[in-house]
């Protein structure tokens, strides 16, 4: 065998060890929780041995950071999505901001995204894992302003704002005994928020 093609077949291999590796843990971590999952379960589930997790990851948090990786590259293309559903940029940001409190809704993404991201990885690991997300609204916010949607300003400081106006919005639905409830409250809440800022 060529050694060029030899080298594609290990990447390939490498490829699919990680990405069974990752499917098995978040299923776990979004059933069970980071601490109750074990690098064993996770082995098991991806139907390789432990000694293959060591290989391609630390322990435990570097799993559990590469599974909130994903589900932030998935949120980004989810919302980049609905941004380019909307003509208006101001209404796009707020298509956006409901889209994402939406998505967490989804019980896996609340486990590993709102209740369990902090403890796992910490205020700095945490920030920095989601940074595209924060990146995306900063860009959709300089539009609005670009736009002559929303007043000028610097994009950043408003991004960092309304982004942790959101996450605490979802960890807070994520936690009521009424989600639903909650959930409806947070959008009825954002529209007068962001209609406040609106340029009409």
């Amino acid at each position: 065998m060529p050694a060029k093609q030899a080298r594609r077949t290990q990447a390939e291999r490498t490829e699919a060890t990680t990405t069974a590796l990752v499917d098995a843990a978040r299923e776990l971590f979004a059933q069970d929780g980071y601490a109750a999952t074990s690098l064993d379960a996770v082995a098991a589930k991806a139907r390789v041995t432990k000694g293959a997790v060591y290989h391609h990851f630390q322990g435990k948090q570097q799993l559990f950071q590469a599974v909130f990786a994903r589900e932030v590259e998935r949120l980004c293309t989810v919302l980049a999505d609905v941004y380019a559903s909307e003509r208006d940029p101001w209404d796009a940001f707020e298509a956006c901001s409901r889209a994402f409190l939406e998505e967490c809704l989804e019980p896996g993404l609340q486990r590993i995204m709102l209740l369990d991201a902090l403890p796992a990885m910490g205020w700095d690991g945490l920030r920095r894992t989601e940074a595209p997300m924060m990146e995306l609204m900063e860009i959709a916010i300089a539009a609005a302003v670009q736009a002559g949607r929303i007043a000028p300003r610097p994009a950043g400081p408003l991004a960092v704002f309304l982004y942790g106006a959101l996450c605490e919005t979802s960890m807070s639905v994520a936690r009521a005994d009424n989600q639903k409830a909650a959930h409806r409250a947070a959008l009825t809440e954002l529209r007068h928020v962001l209609d406040g800022l609106r340029l009409d």
